[in-house]
This record gives C-alpha cells, sequence and structure tokens, in this order.
C-alpha cells in the first residue's frame, strides 16, 4: 500500500503538470518592466526543464484545451473548473487550520458542505453567491513559509512547472492530503488520480487558452519573467497571510 501511494504522489507530479503550468501568469508589473534578479544555483537544469514544458504546453496541452473548448461552451467549463476547485478543498481548509486562520478554515470547511449539497457537487458556487462565503486559498508551501522556513533555491521541474524548495515540499504534502489512495488500491487510485488531474489541467487551460501570449511577446528574458513573477507573487501572498489578508494571486487563478 505504502508503494502504491509513493507511486501515486509521483505520478500525481506529472499528471498535474498543466494545472501547474496554467499558474504561471505574467509578472506582477508592466510586460518589458525590469525583472529582478534572483539567485538561481540549478540554473542549467531549470532553463532546460522550462524549455520542455513550454514544448509540453505547445504541443500536447493547448491543443488539447482548444480542441475541448470548441465543444464545451464557457459555462460549462467553468462549472467544471469549480467541480474540481470544490473537491480539492482540503489544502485549503488544513492549512488555514495549521496557520491557525481558524475563521478562515470553518469558512472552507462550510463552504464545501454548502457547495456539495446545494450547489449540485460543487458545480456551482452557491456558498459565494447566496451566503457570501469567499474561497480562502491556501497550501503547504505558504504554511512553511508562514512559520519562518526559507524558500530555499528556485526550481523548474519537468511538467509541473517553477517552484522551490520550500513550495516542493509543500506541492507534495499538499498532494498527500488527497484521501483516495488511503481507502482504495493503488491499482485503483493511480488511474482515478491520473484522470481527475488530466481533465483538470485541460479545463482550466482551455479557460486560459492566451495565457503566455503577453508575456512571450514582450518579455526579453521568458525565463527570468516567469521566475519573477512566480517568485514576487509567492512573496506577495506570504506577505499577506501573515498580515491575516486574502493572498492576492491565488494558486488557482
Amino acid at each position: 500500500m505504502l508503494k502504491g501511494r509513493i507511486a501515486a504522489l509521483v505520478l500525481m507530479f506529472v499528471m498535474y503538470a498543466a494545472a501547474v503550468m496554467a499558474q504561471e501568469h505574467a509578472p506582477p508589473h508592466l510586460p518589458g518592466e525590469y525583472v529582478e534578479t534572483y539567485s538561481d544555483p540549478l540554473a542549467p537544469f531549470n532553463e532546460k526543464m522550462f524549455w520542455f514544458n513550454l514544448k509540453l504546453d505547445h504541443y500536447v496541452l493547448h491543443p488539447i484545451a482548444q480542441g475541448y473548448a470548441d465543444i464545451a461552451p464557457t459555462p460549462v467549463r467553468e462549472s467544471v473548473g469549480r467541480f474540481f476547485d470544490n473537491v480539492n478543498f482540503i489544502p485549503r481548509f488544513v492549512n488555514n487550520l495549521f496557520q491557525l486562520r481558524l475563521p478562515e478554515a470553518g469558512g472552507e470547511l462550510a463552504r464545501f458542505g454548502i457547495n456539495s449539497t446545494l450547489g449540485v457537487a460543487g458545480f456551482f458556487d452557491v456558498a459565494d453567491k447566496w451566503f457570501g462565503l469567499k474561497e480562502h486559498a491556501n497550501d503547504f508551501g505558504l504554511t512553511l513559509g508562514s512559520y519562518g522556513v526559507p524558500s530555499g533555491a528556485y526550481i523548474v521541474w519537468p511538467f509541473i512547472g517553477p517552484s522551490t524548495v520550500r513550495d516542493t515540499v509543500g506541492y507534495a504534502a499538499d498532494g498527500a492530503m488527497w484521501p483516495l489512495p488511503y481507502f482504495v488500491p493503488w491499482y485503483v487510485y493511480i488511474p482515478t488520480a491520473a484522470g481527475k488531474n488530466a481533465m483538470e489541467a485541460v479545463n482550466y487551460r482551455s479557460l486560459h487558452l492566451n495565457l503566455f501570449e503577453d508575456v512571450d511577446r514582450y518579455a526579453v528574458d521568458l525565463y527570468g519573467a516567469v521566475q519573477d513573477g512566480y517568485l514576487q507573487r509567492r512573496a506577495a501572498d506570504l506577505r499577506a497571510l501573515k498580515k491575516g489578508e486574502e493572498t492576492p494571486y491565488p494558486a488557482n487563478q
């Protein structure tokens, strides 16, 4: 069972690729502005993986997402996105709890209960629309940061995209919160998780078909622009949480 869980976690790193790649928004400054220089000891590896991920997106993910968008109307795809967002509530709930953000943790639990029932399994966000319960984005990487754990080196993982040492640990911890492998054998969990993550990635990308265009068009150093954007967003999220505010760049938007 343990081997199955490890194998499943590794597969999640692969199949969840696009969902993370789809989070690589443009940097939080105007295209063409100065990009801050960061220490990047893994740059040779990172640059190879960065271009590999771009090719993967260009030749595989984007065409599939485009085809999906052509046959599924935007409201349908948005409802599917809300469904996955509802399914993935556990890391948000747990990490708000870990950070002693008790009202936010309670809000996530209430949102899950309301959207899973009145919202038809989460396809509709009635918790927000009817009750004013907003989502409180959070993850274990931010939990570690809130307790003073440094971010560590910048890393670009194949399939996954930009991260840091701290966020990589956080990503693995959040993935381990998915309950299915604790209740079903690995040969059931792995294909189920693969299908879920692949569909989630394609659906997200279909809602952001022009994701990389502005960065690619204006950035002199595309690798540096994405690195700058990722690190700035994560720093801004952590600052907001430490102030008791909502994260300005939630991971799922």
